[in-house]
């Protein structure tokens, strides 16, 4: 196989071009190939000499692209390295941007070859910029690659920095959901990480705030997607869906309100509650992949934690067997369940026929939860308070009492 050998004479990107377009005319004949290759080495030339780095970019990314799938890793990578450089014999943001995405696009543009290794000159390229504008294009590029090659465990990894980079981009809101929602799709591939996946995608309904309906009305379809992940997802109990208007909007669209609906049960209701909502919408469930034994069964478990959060922290047997709609032998198990699924913590009085609850999850943390939260925390801060004065109350009057005790030994003296 062909391997690039630039010399110490020749400019590495004239040998990255002779390199490339030899290999790319190979098959035509000596005839035909060696005046095309002439004819691009002599451009890439005309290109240096005038600065012209766009063109020479342009020039090289075609070649390269055209002989990819024909040459290792090792001199995809080289090649790639080498166009890549030349970002920084540019200081204009406008034509570094421009050069980027005539780099970015190439390399993303057959993902099906060297997937891996493509997602790696990304990353080298993103590190070489310092144009903000001009790293975000690669990171959404990379996001696209990562999807399409079926690289994304490579990628994930960077979402635990997504607001250092955020902030380092300095986007706007528009590009800031273009971001997320990006971000949820590579997510989705693994159905291990859905609930990262409804984070983001969550993240990116909370951008909505004050907009129009028409702007609003752009986050329907996301909005109906996030709620039909968090019921479909068997470990996530809680979000923060509900009180959106993203996601409020879906009440007032009668082709949309039965999804908001049964947000609205699976995060304030009980079991019951679903049960109707089933039986009034009995296509409802296949319609959006949702099986009915799933919803059940979460359903049960967040009725479990609504009685678990009564004030008294206890639970008869008797009102979970009729709340969850399960034979009295049952019971327990679905105690046992929740706690596995550490929404509670309880003990079980099988003597009495209660279960004592210690601590429960919030299905929802909403204005109420906020200011019940508000509420606890003045509590426990007036009873600090409290016993920092009795602490230093009680120091006092120790010090006086020694001071007495002191004095009276002086007197006998």
């Amino acid at each position: 196989m062909t391997t690039i050998v630039p010399t110490s004479e020749e400019d590495p990107s004239l040998a990255i071009v002779r390199f490339t377009s030899q290999l790319a005319w190979a098959d035509a004949g000596p005839e035909v190939a060696e005046p095309q290759v002439s004819r691009l080495y002599r451009e890439a030339e005309e290109s240096i000499i005038d600065h012209r780095w766009l063109d020479l970019v342009t020039l090289m990314v075609t070649s390269a692209d055209l002989v990819s799938t024909k040459i290792s890793e090792k001199d995809l990578e080289c090649t790639y390295t080498i166009i890549c450089s030349l970002v920084k014999n540019v200081t204009s943001p406008e034509e570094v941007l421009e050069m980027v995405k005539a780099i970015a696009s190439k390399v993303v543009q057959q993902p099906d070859d060297k997937a891996s290794l493509r997602l790696k000159i990304l990353f080298n390229l993103y590190n070489l910029l310092d144009h903000p504008n001009a790293r975000f294009q690669v990171y959404m590029k990379a996001l696209e690659l990562a999807v399409n090659g079926k690289v994304t465990e490579y990628i994930v990894p960077s979402f635990k920095k997504i607001d250092s980079f955020l902030k380092d981009w300095s986007i706007d809101i528009k590009d800031q959901r273009e971001v997320f929602l990006a971000i949820a799709k590579v997510l989705r591939e693994n159905k291990s990480l859905a609930k990262e996946s409804l984070q983001f995608v969550t993240k990116y309904l909370a951008t909505f705030s004050n907009e129009d309906a028409q702007v609003l009305s752009e986050a329907k379809e996301e909005a109906v997607r996030a709620i039909v992940e968090f019921v479909k997802a068997p470990s996530i109990f809680q979000c923060d869906l509900l009180d959106m208007p993203a996601v409020a909007q879906l009440e007032k669209d009668p082709n949309d309100a039965p999804v908001y609906q049964l947000l609205k049960i699976f995060l304030t209701q009980r079991l019951d509650a679903y049960m109707k909502f089933q039986n009034a919408n009995p296509e409802f469930l296949e319609t959006y992949g949702l099986a009915e034994e799933d919803c059940v069964a979460k359903m049960r478990l967040l009725s479990l934690v609504d009685l678990a959060s009564d004030e008294t922290g206890k639970i008869s047997y008797a009102s979970l067997k009729n709340t969850l709609q399960v034979n009295e032998e049952e019971v327990e198990l679905w105690v046992v369940k929740a706690i596995t699924a550490k929404l509670v913590d309880c003990k079980m009085d099988q003597m009495n026929q209660v279960v004592i609850v210690s601590r429960c999850a919030e299905r929802d943390f909403g204005q109420k939860q906020w200011q019940s939260l508000r509420t606890k925390l003045a509590a426990w801060r007036d009873n600090i308070t409290n016993v920092i004065s009795t602490i230093q109350a009680n120091k006092v009057t120790e010090e006086a009492t020694q001071a007495t005790s002191g004095n009276q030994g002086l007197a006998g003296r």
